[in-house]
């Protein structure tokens, strides 16, 4: 294992990006075989240092939880199916009229919020475009057909049947909170909405990387069934529509997937077997699952947004490449 070649690297990001702390987990069947942290967390001069406790904002990486409840609902028939349209479910706008659940969950939905309106770019399965309003619609349907937030569903069915007390959304800022170094980003925003539908969502890099894993062992925990591998299989699975562009990226529930055939440049490292899958919030919090070589490797920052010249998918593809390589 070179495993300070993993540390070499996420260092590297950590002194390209404008951020004060930063961490990093490299799980290798079931063990931890690298955590470290460094720096601290935030600019003030007393602020404690980066450790196992320091929750770090999740930005996009929270679409794993996301993709979790829409997979709860569809394994236990309050949806359907993936391609149930999404005007079954919500008020019926002509902007809605093609467009299904399974295209929300693979960015292929072609809706986007503009001036307050919800705008159609392309025709839905056609195209791959990364809006967060994918979220919010299925924030919507979620609380319709289970009569529960994303959020509710996520402290039943994970946060406590995993004993989690490090993932949450949080309205409040407290002492374990990492700072988001923003420098005023137009897309950063704070928010006292917990439901999940919201970008709001911290986590310890420890629990992160225990969501990772969880996936990995396909919803088991030293051999006992927590959460339906049909659930974990759902949302780790292709589930792009054949329609959309071959060199544009393929997702399962949110997660890119490594697919057989590599075609145009995704977040996921081009060497990296197929069925690996990943998530990289805009944080440069990132969790990659790579199940051919058992591997979970998290990573985690404070910088919201990339530096001036940094290229944000050359780096995540380079962690990703020099994990897998450090195994072989």
């Amino acid at each position: 294992m070179k495993l300070q070649t993993i540390l070499t690297q996420v260092k590297k990001t950590f002194s390209e990006l404008d951020c004060t702390g930063g961490g990093v987990i490299i799980n290798k069947h079931g063990q931890t075989v690298l955590e470290e942290y460094f720096g601290v967390q935030g600019q003030q001069k007393e602020a404690k240092k980066v450790g196992p406790h320091t929750l770090f904002h999740l930005a996009s990486v929270r679409k794993a939880y996301v993709g979790f409840a829409v997979a709860y609902a569809i394994y236990h028939n309050y949806i359907a199916s993936i391609d149930d349209k999404l005007s079954d479910y919500l008020e019926h706008e002509k902007n809605f009229e093609d467009v299904s659940i399974r295209h929300l969950l693979t960015h292929t939905h072609g809706l986007r919020r503009q001036n307050e309106k919800v705008i159609k770019e392309f025709k839905a399965g056609y195209n791959w475009a990364y809006r967060d309003i994918n979220v919010e619609l299925l924030a919507k349907v979620i609380f319709k057909v289970t009569g529960k937030t994303i959020s509710e569903i996520l402290d039943e069915q994970v946060f406590q049947k995993l004993s989690f007390t490090e993932t949450n959304w949080f309205s409040e800022k407290f002492e374990q909170q990492i700072e988001v170094i923003h420098n005023d980003n137009p897309f950063w925003y704070e928010s006292d909405v917990c439901d999940g539908s919201k970008m709001n969502m911290y986590s310890s890099l420890k629990e992160l990387a225990k969501w990772g894993q969880i996936h990995l062992d396909k919803g088991k925990i030293d051999g006992k069934q927590f959460i339906p591998e049909e659930i974990i299989l759902l949302s780790t699975t292709i589930q792009s529509p054949n329609s959309k562009p071959k060199y544009s990226p393929t997702n399962g529930f949110f997660w890119f997937v490594q697919p057989q055939q590599r075609e145009g440049i995704t977040e996921l490292s081009p060497i990296l077997p197929v069925g690996s899958f990943q998530l990289l919030g805009y944080t440069s919090v990132a969790l990659l699952v790579i199940p051919e070589e058992n591997i979970v490797a998290v990573r985690g920052f404070n910088s919201f947004g990339s530096s001036e010249g940094f290229d944000y998918i050359k780096d995540i593809q380079e962690f990703g490449s020099i994990v897998y390589h450090s195994f072989r």
